[in-house]
């Protein structure tokens, strides 16, 4: 009785991952990573911001409010939760009656490695009224 070499053959020549593979998912992962530790943060602050803004809608006397007032109050609600580095200037207020229109627009500069930097562009607009 002959035996079947073809169907052990395969088994024989089959390998795991080559180093070379390995290296290629481990660089591909360890990029992933390093951009979601570099970008995670500034999505989460403009979370933040964004929950500080939607705040305000409701904020007794805010359509009376002049806009020093309001910045001076978006800026104690990011204090508070540990917001860094945005400015207040780039919160654009116009008024319309008992209704506040807020415009931020802003962009979060980081770097990735060495001289590769992210640039990241964020745009929100509010219409609010106060009590």
């Amino acid at each position: 009785m002959k035996k079947n070499k073809t169907s052990l053959a395969g088994f024989r020549k089959q390998a795991g991952a080559s180093t070379l593979g390995i290296l290629v998912a481990v660089l591909f992962f360890g990029s992933l990573l390093t951009l979601a530790i570099k970008l995670g943060p500034i999505y989460l602050d403009d979370l933040t911001i964004q929950e500080a803004l939607e705040g305000l809608d409701g904020t007794d006397g805010l359509s009376d409010m002049t806009p020093g007032n309001v910045r001076s109050l978006i800026n104690k609600r990011l204090s508070v939760n540990n917001v860094r580095g945005f400015d207040a200037k780039n919160i654009k207020l116009a008024k319309d009656g008992n209704l506040v229109i807020i415009d931020v627009e802003y962009e979060v500069r980081t770097s990735i490695i060495s001289n590769i930097d992210a640039v990241v562009y964020f745009d929100h607009h509010y219409e609010m009224t106060g009590k």
